[in-house]
């Protein structure tokens, strides 16, 4: 694609980035057909290839609206395209940039403004989120309909955790900001099944947000402050061997490993945050990484006949992690039986805030979303993201479970220690 960026931005680090991710796309349109939003809506404007050209545009000096803008923000950063590019197009850095630009030339209306200022100053601050969601819970009955449907019900409390100080290899794990609020017992299960394989997990004092959801509301500067807070708690477990970290949300997964491309031009951080890129592991590499000791536990279960269970893959594991089959390998392996999903590819409409900005597109997808993995009649629905979790939940009556739980609770069929 040849591009002719306006002065504004032309040399400036991310125009000159911008300048060769446009210059990369050849126009094929493989994109459209994983795109969940072109799919649903069958607007050009709303796939990839048609974002790309709005964003060129703006990019190239041409006036923008409140078109760009919804269609933009329709987009719910899936990935999916990425993952059928053949020109190897990284779309989520344009879109980021594109969004970053648009901000400052389209304003918001005064609604948008203050939801996204209250989602961006409670939702990553974790206590202040969990008092804000039982005060919500409290007053169900007088919300309006649109929002009351919204909140998820209040979660079991996390069993036991296991003893610290009994193992000599460690990582570290992050907490996350809903996850301990929302599914409080996914990063009990993931410190017992580790606990079986003789490693202790450490949840960090003080580590707050990745910065996932303040990129994606805000944009990447006021992000990079949240990241730059969570280097700062992290890096004396790294300079102390650390083995690895271990996250349990693969949206904050996604997010922490590109915490080094985010930071490469802050001197004080670039190195710091490379290094925790390179720490960081979805829990479903950690246990395949250590199947040996894993897999012997596992065939020790007395389990009955195998129960069937329909994985959601989030997009950010499939699409931006590119981790795919390492979790469904682990739940076989524990006998669960796997059911099918059809388009297993195209996200399920969560999207961090986006079922709250976007909540009309948001229920189509995850309606779509819940009949394909219900299909073969599944008892329970697992997934390897709280955002996800929490939003096919609110419209679906089988369980919805992180992942580890389930294998989880084949060990607890062992003997205790």
């Amino acid at each position: 694609m040849q591009t002719d960026l306006a002065a504004f931005i032309r040399d400036t680090p991310q125009g000159r980035e911008a300048d060769a991710i446009l210059r990369r796309c050849v126009h094929c349109g493989f994109c459209a057909a994983t795109c969940p939003t072109y799919q649903l809506l069958g607007d050009e404007l709303d796939g990839p290839r048609g974002r790309i050209y709005l964003i060129k545009q703006m990019l190239e000096g041409n006036p923008v609206s409140r078109i760009t803008q919804r269609h933009l923000d329709r987009c719910l950063t899936c990935r999916a395209c990425e993952t059928t590019c053949p020109s190897g197009v990284k779309y989520h850095r344009l879109l980021d940039i594109g969004r970053e630009v648009l901000e400052q030339r389209v304003p918001r209306r005064s609604k948008e403004r203050m939801l996204r200022f209250i989602l961006a100053q409670t939702v990553p601050r974790r206590r202040l989120f969990a008092a804000a969601l039982g005060i919500a819970r409290g007053l169900r009955p007088l919300l309006p309909p649109v929002l009351a449907g919204k909140l998820p019900p209040a979660a079991g409390k996390a069993n036991v955790r296991p003893r610290v100080g009994r193992h000599r290899r460690r990582m570290l794990l992050l907490a996350g900001c809903v996850q301990p609020t929302l599914a409080a017992n996914t990063n009990a299960a993931t410190a017992r099944v580790f606990d079986r394989l003789a490693i202790e997990l450490i949840e960090a004092p003080g580590a707050g947000c990745c910065g996932a959801l303040r990129h994606h509301l805000q944009g990447r500067p006021v992000a990079l402050d949240d990241m730059r807070r969570l280097i700062d708690v992290w890096w004396p477990y790294v300079e102390q061997g650390i083995e690895a970290i271990v996250i349990t949300a693969s949206g904050c997964g996604a997010q922490v490993r590109q915490f080094g491309e985010l930071l490469q031009d802050d001197a004080r951080y670039a190195a710091k945050a490379s290094r925790i890129a390179a720490l960081t592991r979805d829990v479903s590499e950690v246990l395949t990484a250590e199947q040996d000791a894993l897999l012997p536990l596992l065939r020790r279960c007395t389990a009955s006949a195998a129960q069937t269970i329909a994985f959601h893959a989030p997009c950010t594991l499939q699409h931006a992690q590119k981790i795919n089959g390492l979790v469904e390998s682990l739940l076989a392996a524990a006998g669960y039986r796997l059911s099918s999903v059809a388009d297993a590819h195209l996200c399920c409409g969560s999207a961090g805030t986006y079922s709250l900005l976007q909540p009309a597109l948001a229920k189509r997808l995850r309606d779509n979303k819940l009949a394909a993995l219900l299909a073969d009649k599944a008892g329970v629905v697992a997934t390897a993201n709280v955002g996800c979790q929490t939003h096919l939940q609110s419209g679906c009556q089988q369980p919805v479970r992180h992942w580890i739980e389930l294998i989880d609770e084949r060990l607890q069929e062992l003997s205790s220690d």
